[in-house]
């Protein structure tokens, strides 16, 4: 079972910021891209944010301007850096690993946000 290691969440007030992280195991090659989705009580999960193990990013357009996706393609490790952040950002954030022939999520990290 592979396991997708997730940190950086927490409480946050609005228009503060945290910094996620999501580290895959080293033996797992051929990563095409690593991501972030999220879900809100409620609510289905929905797409944040993804980078290409070429650099290319994407965002939902909820989160454009204010996150900001990047990689280290050496540590199998994506990152978040989620700045402004709005009460509606709060749910359980997702990490995301895609390969040609695997897809593999981790167990979530809780991201709130609250005065």
């Amino acid at each position: 079972q592979v396991q997708l290691v997730e940190s950086g969440g927490g409480l946050v007030q609005p228009g503060g910021s945290l910094r996620l992280s999501c580290a895959a195991p080293g033996n797992i090659v051929n990563i095409y891209s690593m991501g972030w989705w999220r879900q809100a009580p409620g609510k289905q999960r929905e797409f944040v944010a993804a980078i290409t193990s070429g650099g290319l990013t994407n965002y939902a357009d909820s989160v454009k301007g204010r996150f900001t996706i990047s990689r280290d393609n050496a540590k199998n490790t994506v990152y978040l850096q989620m700045n402004s952040l709005k009460p509606e950002d709060t749910g359980v954030y997702y990490c995301n690993c895609r390969g040609k022939r695997y897809d593999y999520w981790g167990q979530g990290t809780q991201v709130t946000v609250s005065s």
